[in-house]
């Protein structure tokens, strides 16, 4: 899969829907039942993040939850990638790029959102294919303002900005035509997670989900 055609594939899955939930779980037992209130609320697209022992079988279980769509975060080795995939993830996220992460996502077909936060990162990046890519970390490089001043030079790049996104802030990041949609925890509060407060996050998720857009996702 070259990185044009990962792009298309990341395009159509940030199109899902405005947020992506960004999720770090201790426990893979309480990662089903999650993605279900996730995906009831509107939200299929989610990220697991590669931070703790329990995230790949956690994306193994959120496999299974019939019209979502998992992925993993925090990919930063070939090994990692492989993990990923084997595991049902079916895109990928990336902090940056490293040209061993990217030819790891070509080799597994694994649509990958590749991490900038530069023109010049941003440009290499197109340069290679991919027109879809993370802008992290989103608010400690400049937020919503600088997506925009990105967007004027460089109009063909699509983004999902992650880091520091939430309800005060999620609607300046919309509101950017180069913005398909954005990465965010707010939707599963770790302590909703712990307490297994699924009917709290599922009304988060429907409230996220309903959030316009100005993106072309």
């Amino acid at each position: 899969m070259t990185p044009a055609q990962q792009s298309v594939e990341a395009a159509r899955i940030c199109a899902l829907a405005p947020v992506v939930p960004v999720l770090v779980l201790a426990d893979a037992g309480q990662a089903a039942a999650l993605a279900r209130a996730l995906v009831a609320g509107g939200l299929p697209a989610l990220e697991v993040t590669l931070r703790t022992p329990a995230a790949l079988d956690a994306i193994r279980a959120m496999a299974e939850v019939p019209g979502g769509v998992v992925g993993a975060g925090t990919l930063l080795t070939p090994a990692d990638v492989r993990a990923a995939k084997a595991a049902g993830a079916r895109f990928g996220v990336s902090p940056g790029a490293t040209d061993r992460i990217i030819a790891a996502c070509e080799d597994e077909g694994l649509p990958l959102l590749p991490g900038a936060v530069t023109a010049t990162e941003v440009m290499a990046l197109l340069d290679r294919g991919f027109t879809v890519q993370k802008f992290f970390p989103a608010e400690t490089s400049g937020g919503a303002a600088a997506l925009k001043a990105l967007g004027a030079p460089i109009p063909q790049v699509g983004f999902c900005p992650t880091g520091g996104i939430g309800p005060a802030n999620v609607a300046a990041y919309l509101a950017n035509r180069n913005v398909l949609c954005v990465g965010g925890s707010w939707v599963a509060p770790a302590e909703a997670v712990a307490a297994g407060d699924w009917p709290r996050i599922e009304a988060l998720a429907r409230a996220a989900a309903a959030l316009p857009r100005a993106g072309k996702g």
